[in-house]
């Protein structure tokens, strides 16, 4: 039963030996770029699709956003927002070209807007997760990523995260090995067999509900809901033991030590 957090979350680290990240809105403000490549992908297609049939559509939200897609694989998402308008396409193939004409179509619309902005753009981790992750791996915590984008790889490099990470589970590898996205729990459980723990002694760490929803559906360890967005009591109930705005919540403060940077502050797996 998920439950209200301390002031600043709790988490019996002594428990748990993994931390499995989502990335885009955990580590990285990438949900802020997905989210403004989703909407210009959609809108596009909206107006476009209305001019068409003369069908008045309503535009691609923000609440269209958290949910249809956030935290979900790119078709998955194309797929259930397009449902959701009544819209009926066929599937396509995964290498169609962007456009209108498939949920792949556009899908790869989608892909290219992103990488267009992540390019030009840039992206940085935030300071907090990584304030956050320091101390996880300094108190002997295994870490991975997990992630529906198949962008993973390039976001964290884009964010110098590469080589925090020697487990990645994104989008492409869930396609190699036939895993089902959030919110099913099978990404992050197979993050854990790579890392060589067990489900019990994982946190999830997620911003999306569906992600947060497969965190809890795998029986994890503990689920930590980051609030950017999709709500602390949505978070709650979509399973998330505790809830956070950001990562350094889930670190011991005091008075005189605002800012805890040693080790200690995650307590080591006896």
């Amino acid at each position: 039963m998920a439950v209200t957090p301390p002031p600043n979350g709790h988490v019996d680290w002594t428990r748990l030996d993994a931390i499995l990240f989502d990335l885009d809105g955990v580590l990285t403000p990438t949900a802020v770029i997905h989210e403004r490549a989703w909407a210009e992908m959609f809108n596009g297609f909206l107006s476009r699709r209305a001019a068409a049939t003369g069908e008045p559509l309503a535009p691609f939200s923000a609440d269209d956003y958290l949910a249809y897609v956030d935290g979900k694989p790119r078709f998955d998402g194309v797929r259930s927002f397009v449902e959701s308008r009544g819209i009926e396409l066929p599937e396509g193939s995964l290498d169609d070209p962007p456009g209108d004409d498939t949920i792949c179509a556009l899908g790869n619309s989608k892909n290219a807007a992103f990488q267009h902005v992540l390019r030009s753009d840039g992206i940085a981790a935030y300071p907090g997760s990584l304030r956050f992750l320091d101390e996880a791996v300094a108190a002997g915590k295994a870490v991975a990523v997990v992630s529906s984008s198949r962008n993973a790889p390039e976001v964290l490099a884009a964010a110098h995260l590469s080589d925090r990470f020697a487990v990645v589970i994104d989008g492409a590898v869930a396609a190699a090995e036939g895993l089902a996205g959030k919110p099913q729990p099978d990404t992050f459980v197979a993050a854990a067999g790579h890392l060589g723990v067990v489900v019990d002694r994982s946190v999830v760490v997620e911003d999306a509900l569906s992600g947060v929803a497969a965190g809890r559906a795998g029986a994890f360890g503990a689920v930590v809901g980051v609030d950017r967005g999709a709500g602390h009591d949505a978070l709650l109930a979509a399973g998330a033991d505790v809830v956070v705005t950001d990562l350094v919540e889930l670190l011991p403060v005091s008075p005189s030590n605002p800012a805890p940077t040693s080790p200690s502050s995650i307590e080591r797996t006896p």
